[in-house]
């Protein structure tokens, strides 16, 4: 008997939230490039009740995202897509971060939306780094948002040359990722289907761990102590959000790009994380 799908990429804590929050009675695929860590996420969830098979995927390979769709379609319609796939600016070079979490989520969000199931959902996990960035010119935010996917990274912003560090690589690619969402958002319409994004702050888990074990650890404490919520956030609280999106309760929300991160971005430009602060 076929079952509604959902794609879920990157075995970690928060998309594992989401998962668990919203894909009861459905079939989950759940893609990593770790299938260890697939088959963990699985594990801890199949004895839980659910119904999860592991796929070895790499979102920086659109074969290897076909492939993933592919398996997913063995199972029946794909109704819901949650990508937490990505890499840290502690765990990886420039050119990998951009490869990943820019080109990477830009081919998932266009290839899924091609399948989608009229009434589906999808949310991809962005993050705050993006909302720090100054501006862009619209144009570039155009850009970002409607270039071809194959051809994103030979944008000028995005060469290797034009971009400072993994921090800006990183920012940079949380920025497309919310451009490509609204974009995408009205593709994904014709096929009845909504597509949003979440951008997390401080979320405890094993790759925020990294970061704050990383060089720039400390900066990373300091933004969670002095923001207005006091503390770092949980991926359940992730889920929250997430639930609410690809529910019915969300369907007039497409496009959209929701910020959960206590309140750091707030005190960042107008509170006491403000570089330029006294």
């Amino acid at each position: 008997m076929n079952k509604d799908v959902m794609i879920l990429t990157g075995a970690g804590q928060i998309g594992m939230a989401i998962a668990r929050r919203i894909g009861y009675g459905m079939k989950i695929v759940v893609g990593d490039r770790s299938i260890d860590n697939a088959k963990a996420i699985c594990s801890t969830m199949n004895n839980a009740g659910f119904d999860t098979v592991p796929f070895e995927m790499d979102l920086s390979s659109r074969e290897s995202i076909l492939a993933l769709i592919g398996e997913a379609q063995n199972y029946g319609d794909i109704s819901m897509l949650v990508n937490a796939a990505g890499v840290s600016p502690s765990q990886a070079s420039i050119e990998t971060i951009l490869r990943v979490d820019l080109y990477g989520t830009a081919v998932l969000l266009e290839e899924v939306g091609k399948v989608i199931k009229s009434g589906g959902a999808g949310v991809t996990i962005s993050s705050q780094s993006g909302h720090r960035m100054p501006a862009l010119a619209p144009e570039q935010d155009r850009l970002l948002a409607t270039t071809p996917a194959e051809e994103l990274l030979s944008l000028d912003m995005l060469r290797p040359d034009n971009i400072r560090d993994t921090l800006h690589a990183y920012q940079m690619a949380k920025r497309c990722n919310v451009k490509r969402v609204m974009a995408e958002a009205v593709k994904w319409g014709e096929r009845g289907a909504r597509i949003n994004s979440i951008s997390p702050g401080i979320i405890v888990t094993p790759l925020a761990i990294d970061e704050f074990n990383g060089p720039r650890g400390d900066f990373y404490k300091n933004m969670f102590a002095k923001c207005p919520a006091g503390r770092p956030g949980t991926a359940d609280e992730v889920a929250n959000v997430a639930e609410l999106l690809m529910r019915p309760q969300g369907a007039f929300i497409t496009g959209a790009d929701f910020l959960i991160d206590g309140g750091a971005t707030a005190s960042y430009f107008y509170g006491p994380l403000n570089p330029d602060a006294k």
